[in-house]
């Protein structure tokens, strides 16, 4: 959509959200006071109830708005989307709560209207916004409101982002032209090709462009301005997406520095305010879950003891955090005598090459010899982790988060060590819910990596979720 459709979408979406907001409290208010026989708290007229309602939506409105649900960045994505819904919904009702306690003016005939008002209005404004989203994908597919795309630069992202909005009727873009060396020229794009900005920049007329991203920051900085001067003069939408992820990635601030805009890259998004609620987060969840799990690390440590003699805890050392050491707290699985050396190491003292190499190539075996009966069950089933909700509880891990590596891996993550370690490590992370063992070491890295510049709080909740479904289904536990 051009910047014009776009705030046509926002202005409509505005007007449905309020509209939606009014029938759920209309239906919150029939439910309780119509079909439910049980007494009321107060008697509140429908008219004076719609009517206080009337004068609050305004604000609850505005709390979508601050919160990110007119944005394009929150409703091309879904989950965000549903997610700042619930919180919109439930900040609206407090308001409504809050209001009703300032003006001391009952506005509830019964407190069960505002739990209906509050599930009614998710559930409605979810199918309102999924409703849109298919007009809006039926209008991109029928050529209605899409950005007509020229793609400026010689670089690998040219390539990536042609292929990423080529299918016009879920990214809203047309990709036209684009201008670049014929060695980035993206395989089986429908777009004409220009070898230099300067012949595109004579065609944005001709080809009727609205939209404009540059991938390349030229040397000659007047290359540079007039690109961005052409789609100034044609009124074409102007983003340049730097080709190095590091620019992109984690978070970005814009601010003047001595009459200068200076964007300012952080590693991670995983900073400030998102830094304290995600402390918060694993301690209190860490306390509850040691709490609720108490029984049943008290069975297996006396199973421990008595299917295999020794220490039923194993403290590895790891890097967390800045590559801080951490004594990461696991029950044992192996037979006492192993876990003191690196395990090339210990396989080469029992004879066993193959393994060596197998380690040193995958950092895992399939059938480690180290590894007792009962210490395969608690490895098949996760439990050999659990105390490692002591390490949440003291700070030295996260629920979610990179897994913690072993020293000698260091030089392993090829440099990427020090992004790898912008987050705390974590009992769980992308690496087990997409794949666990089934992953190679390069490929667990990678995850890790867009974790740690991706972070979202709705990430770590969906990661919680994911791993219980994985345990539970013993998905590539070894």
């Amino acid at each position: 959509m051009n910047r014009q459709n776009s705030r046509t979408h926002n202005l409509v979406l505005i007007l449905i959200d309020t509209l939606v907001l009014i029938a759920a409290f209309v239906l919150a208010y029939i439910a309780r006071v119509q079909y439910d026989p049980r007494p009321l708290l107060h008697n509140i007229y429908a008219y004076d109830y719609l009517f206080a309602f009337l004068l609050i939506v305004p604000f609850w409105i505005g709390i979508f708005a601050l919160i990110g649900l007119y944005q394009s960045k929150t409703y091309n994505r879904r989950l965000v989307e549903w997610s700042k819904i619930a919180i919109g919904s439930f900040l609206g009702i407090l308001l409504i709560i809050g209001w009703e306690y300032a003006s001391e003016k009952e506005l509830f005939p019964a407190r069960l209207v505002a739990v209906y008002a509050l599930f009614i209005s998710f559930f409605l404004i979810v199918i309102e916004r999924e409703v849109m989203r298919l007009i809006r994908t039926l209008n991109f597919r029928y050529g209605k409101g899409v950005k007509r795309l020229l793609i400026i630069g010689s670089s690998e992202v040219t390539g990536d982002l042609a292929h990423n909005l080529a299918d016009t009727k879920h990214s809203g873009y047309h990709v036209v032209a684009i201008a670049c060396e014929k060695k980035y020229l993206p395989v089986g794009i429908n777009a004409l090709h220009f070898s230099s900005p300067e012949a595109a920049l004579k065609q944005l007329e001709a080809l009727n462009i609205t939209a404009i991203m540059q991938t390349e920051l030229y040397e000659n900085a007047e290359r540079n301005q007039r690109i961005l001067s052409e789609a100034q003069r044609f009124h074409a939408e102007y983003s340049f997406i730097p080709g190095e992820s590091e620019f992109y990635s984690g978070k970005n601030t814009v601010d003047i520095f001595a009459g200068y805009p200076m964007i300012t890259v952080y590693q991670t998004p995983l900073v400030g305010w998102g830094a304290i609620v995600k402390r918060i987060f694993d301690f209190f969840t860490s306390l509850v879950l040691i709490a609720l799990l108490s029984p049943i690390f008290i069975i297996l440590f006396i199973v421990k003891k008595l299917a295999d003699p020794g220490p039923a805890f194993y403290i590895s050392k790891r890097l967390s955090r800045f590559s801080q050491p951490i004594g990461l707290i696991k029950f044992r699985s192996m037979g006492a005598q192993y876990g003191g050396k690196d395990a090339a190491e210990e396989f080469r003292e029992m004879g066993r090459e193959d393994l060596a190499k197998e380690y040193e190539r995958n950092r895992k075996v399939d059938n480690d010899p180290r590894i007792t009966k009962f210490g395969n069950w608690l490895r098949a089933t996760s439990l050999d982790e659990l105390p490692q909700l002591f390490n949440v509880l003291k700070g030295d891990l996260s629920l979610v988060g990179p897994r913690p590596i072993l020293p000698q891996e260091m030089k392993l993550a090829r440099g990427r060590t020090a992004l790898l370690h912008s987050v705390k490590s974590g009992v769980t992370g992308l690496w087990q819910v997409s794949g666990r063992s089934e992953l190679s070491f390069n490929d667990r890295i990678e995850l890790e990596l867009f974790y740690a510049q991706n972070w979202t709080f709705w990430l770590d909740i969906k990661i919680l979720f994911k791993t219980v479904w994985v345990v539970l289904r013993k998905k590539g536990a070894k």
